[in-house]
């Protein structure tokens, strides 16, 4: 009977193991949360990267930015990615539960407002000041002279402007916010400042960039901020408009506009740290796009030897030849300057 016991309780340990991703050549299973903004790609990234391999899987689920990060410094998931940069007080919490965390920038996509609008096909030019107006509710009216100024030869309509954000913890909201914090003086007189999730004025909440667009998708007279994907997937149904940028032209996102934008930002050494925190909010340069941002896995250092080899692999394959999938999913390509200094960092993981 002991015998028995033994054995039993030995073979639940291996197949434990094996579940978990340990023992030697057993198949591996990678799991991750966070950013929405990513999710369009990271899904096809792991269709593409597991095609071949019948021994990897990979689960991501996109919950928001704010989830990512908790969910992975709870180790409840291998990896997290967010659109915002962990904050100190974060680091700190998940260097007392794993040790130290690496910020792995993956891709470079741009923030849109995206409006719902019947019979007007030109895009609407918006200024850093009048969106924080409207998200501020302080410009109710899509005829507000203060859109109509800088939409000159435009006939807006006499409708009410009806403002959605996010609910949950978003790395889409710290991109938004933290670009009118940086260019309104208004938003920055208000006291919502930035942050993954603040305090609206105004406005309706949904779930994810998704939510987002479905809302604005179905409600006329709305306006929201999605990432370039989001919109573009719901082109039919809503719009997204023009942003004045650093050098004061109206610039629409595109590919080209966000990969200009991380090019200059890389000439300004301030912009971007040793750690890889990366600032892209309204670059200078004629060409640049003013509210572009950077997602970033988030993992531990100290992983087991099958595990951390497993993800070292996977995000080496990501931000070398997964990147060729990023112009059909409508996210910039890493520069390659960029690149090199993320394999310096992905060599701090222990594997």
């Amino acid at each position: 009977m002991e015998r028995i016991s033994k054995g039993l309780s030995l073979g639940l340990v291996c197949l434990f193991l094996v579940g978990c991703g340990g023992g030697g050549s057993g198949s591996s299973k990678l799991s991750g949360s966070g950013s929405t903004f990513i999710k369009p790609i990271m899904d096809k990234w792991i269709e593409a990267y597991t095609k071949d391999k019948s021994n990897l899987e990979i689960n991501y689920q996109g919950n928001g930015s704010t989830a990512g990060i908790k969910q992975m410094t709870d180790q409840a998931v291998d990896f997290g990615c967010t659109d915002a940069f962990m904050t100190e007080e974060q680091l700190e919490v998940a260097k007392k539960r794993g040790g130290e965390v690496v910020h792995v920038p993956l891709v470079m996509g741009a923030i849109v407002p995206a409006y719902n609008l019947k019979g007007i096909d030109t895009p609407i030019r918006f200024t850093g000041e009048v969106l924080a107006g409207i998200f501020l509710g302080d410009i109710k009216k899509w005829n507000d002279p203060a859109l109509q100024k800088i939409n000159e030869g435009v006939k807006l309509p006499n409708l009410d402007i009806a403002v959605v954000h996010r609910t949950e913890g978003s790395g889409s909201t710290f991109i938004f916010t933290s670009y009118l914090q940086k260019v309104s003086k208004a938003w920055q007189k208000s006291g919502v400042g930035a942050g993954t999730t603040v305090k609206w004025k105004t406005g309706t909440g949904e779930q994810g960039n998704p939510g987002v667009a479905g809302f604005i998708g179905q409600t006329e007279g709305s306006i929201g901020y999605i990432e370039l994907y989001y919109a573009l997937l719901k082109r039919e149904e809503i719009k997204f408009g023009e942003v004045q940028n650093h050098d004061g032209k109206f610039i629409l996102a595109d590919l080209k506009s966000v990969t200009s934008a991380a090019e200059n930002a890389l000439k300004e050494k301030q912009r971007v740290t040793e750690d890889l925190n990366i600032d892209l909010l309204d670059v200078a340069g004629a060409d640049s796009y003013p509210i572009s941002g950077t997602t970033w896995a988030v993992l531990y250092v100290n992983q087991d030897p099958q595990r951390g080899k497993a993800l070292v692999d996977f995000f080496t394959w990501a931000t070398h030849e997964g990147q060729k999938y990023n112009e059909n999913m409508h996210y910039a390509r890493l520069p390659e300057a960029l690149v090199q200094r993320i394999d310096e960092k992905l060599q701090k993981i222990k594997k």
